[in-house]
C-alpha cells in the first residue's frame, strides 16, 4: 500500500533578519569609513592699515540699473559714450581697475555695448559685482 504525505514541505529561506543584517552592515561601513581631510596651503594674509583710499583711486564704478541707464563714478552717461569717458579715466591711471556693477534685470545687450565700450578704452581690468543692494546705492 502506498501512503501519500499530507503536508509537502518547500524550499523555504528564512527572511525575517535579512532587515538586521543589513543594518548591522551598514553600520559596520559607517563606523570604518575613513574620511581624508583636505589640509591645502595655510595662507596667512596680511593686515593693511590704511589702504583703502588707495583704492578708491584705482577703482571706477560702472553701474547699470534694470532701465538700462549707465553711471560711470557717479556720472550719468549714454553707451556711446562709454569709451570716450572711460579713455580718459585710463589715461589718468593705466592701472584702473573697473568695478562692474549689475541689476540682475539689466538687458545682456545694454551690458555687452558697455563690455564693448571698455574695450575700446583699453580698461581690461575688470570685475564684476551684480548685487545693487549695497549701502548708498541707489537708482
Amino acid at each position: 500500500m502506498a501512503f501519500k504525505r499530507a503536508s509537502k514541505v518547500g524550499a523555504f529561506i528564512p527572511t525575517s533578519s535579512m532587515g538586521d543584517i543589513a543594518f548591522l552592515l551598514l553600520i559596520f561601513f559607517i563606523v570604518t569609513v575613513v574620511f581624508t581631510e583636505e589640509t591645502g596651503l595655510v595662507v596667512t594674509l596680511p593686515r593693511a592699515e590704511a589702504g583703502e583710499e588707495g583704492l578708491r583711486d584705482m577703482i571706477s564704478n560702472v553701474f547699470i540699473n534694470e532701465k538700462g541707464m549707465i553711471s560711470i563714478d557717479d556720472m550719468i552717461v549714454r553707451t556711446d559714450q562709454v569709451a570716450g569717458v572711460m579713455a580718459a579715466k585710463v589715461a589718468e591711471n593705466p592701472f584702473m581697475i573697473v568695478a562692474f556693477k549689475t541689476d540682475k534685470e539689466t538687458p545682456y545687450g545694454v551690458v555687452s555695448d558697455v563690455m564693448e565700450g571698455l574695450k575700446e578704452a583699453n580698461a581690461v581690468r575688470v570685475f564684476f559685482n551684480t548685487d545693487l543692494n549695497l549701502p548708498g546705492v541707489a537708482y
